[in-house]
């Protein structure tokens, strides 16, 4: 062979790979408590949690990704807030039992790496952790040439929480009478994106930088609705913890209402939603009406401006309630636990 074929010849570039690195290191470093351990490029991440008074602490973990949230990002060229998206579907699930979350771990795969973009994603989980209050304690950067397309990436997130053994929440509890109080929302999260762009970008025409009629009384442009990060409810969680011990939280994501809250009922109970007990956002409903599909369909697919659901005993909504008003949360009584099976949707519509 007469000409030498380098790593960076058949796509790698692991030059550029190390000045992500660098741009990144500052900022993730702004995530670390003392409980870390180690630095950014170690082999792993360590972290030594304050087991204070915890008898007997279990550990909680949880993964997931963004979906096709990421081909918004992609189309706007703006990558700094999905890594908010990443934690927050993450966190989000960790929480629901009951635990703390401890420290993140991110893996980003692309074909070709800018460390300039690299170095906006890893900000945005940087940005999610210190909303989550956990470490972002390490991550891989992946270049895989001729495996993705020219400026397209994926990304996956872990996430390890701690929680007291006799502390855990697993929806066991849960009984007849119980109430489910809701945390809104910011929009749709990071769920139903496949029908939400054949619906807006594809079958209305919408473009990315345009303002839909009837989005327009939301602000900003379609790819910016698109955008908003998913909400990170550790704040809010951690109050109510402090107050009340929750029979079930209930991360509403993928499935929307139909699929997660059945999650943490017992056989036997079902539940029954409170339609017009909260404000649907009006993203939502565009889509269902543009869709042509029917409450049950949209309910099955997105979160309706409910993004986190506590069920707890009818006797603790109002210290409930009172702890999330004192970290600035409004909560909606949405439902009630009843005899029966899955969810159903009473009342009039908001």
């Amino acid at each position: 062979m007469e000409k030498k074929i380098t790593y960076k010849d058949a796509g790698v570039d692991t030059v550029e790979g190390q000045r992500a690195v660098s741009l990144m290191k500052e900022r993730v470093k702004k995530t670390f408590g003392p409980e870390v351990l180690t630095g950014l490029g170690s082999f792993a991440g360590l972290f030594q949690p304050d087991l204070t008074g915890m008898k007997t602490p279990v550990l909680v973990s949880g993964t997931d990704g963004v979906g096709t949230k990421l081909k918004i990002a992609i189309l706007m060229d703006r990558h700094d807030t999905v890594g908010r998206d990443l934690v927050a579907m993450c966190v989000n699930d960790v929480l629901c039992q009951g635990a703390r979350p401890l420290f993140f771990l991110d893996y980003i795969a692309t074909g070709h790496v800018v460390a300039e973009k690299i170095a906006d994603i890893v900000r945005g989980v940087a940005d999610g952790c210190e909303l989550a209050g956990c470490a972002l304690i390490g991550g891989e950067t992946a270049e895989m040439p001729g495996f993705y397309a020219d400026g397209d990436y994926d990304m996956a997130g872990f996430c390890v929480g701690i929680v007291d053994r006799d502390r855990i929440i697993d929806g066991s509890d849960v009984a007849e009478g119980d109430v489910l109080v809701g945390l809104a929302s910011s929009g749709l999260h990071s769920n139903g994106y496949s029908l939400a762009r054949k619906i807006l970008l594809d079958e209305y025409g919408a473009g990315i930088d345009d303002t839909a009629d009837g989005l327009d009384n939301i602000g900003g442009t379609v790819g910016e609705i698109l955008l908003t990060p998913t909400r990170i409810y550790t704040k809010q969680v951690m109050a109510a913890l402090s107050r009340v011990r929750p029979h079930a939280i209930v991360h509403v994501t993928g499935g929307g209402f139909f699929e997660n809250i059945p999650r943490v009922v017992p056989e036997g109970l079902g539940v029954d939603i409170e339609l017009g007990s909260w404000d649907v956002p009006r993203v939502f409903r565009f889509i269902q009406e543009k869709a042509g599909i029917n409450d049950e369909d949209v309910f099955s697919t997105f979160n309706m401006g409910i993004g986190m659901i506590f069920v707890i005993p009818e006797s603790n909504t109002e210290a409930l309630t009172d702890a999330l008003a004192e970290v600035g949360e409004r909560a909606y009584r949405i439902g009630t636990v009843v005899k029966g099976e899955g969810v159903v949707l009473r009342g009039r519509r908001a």
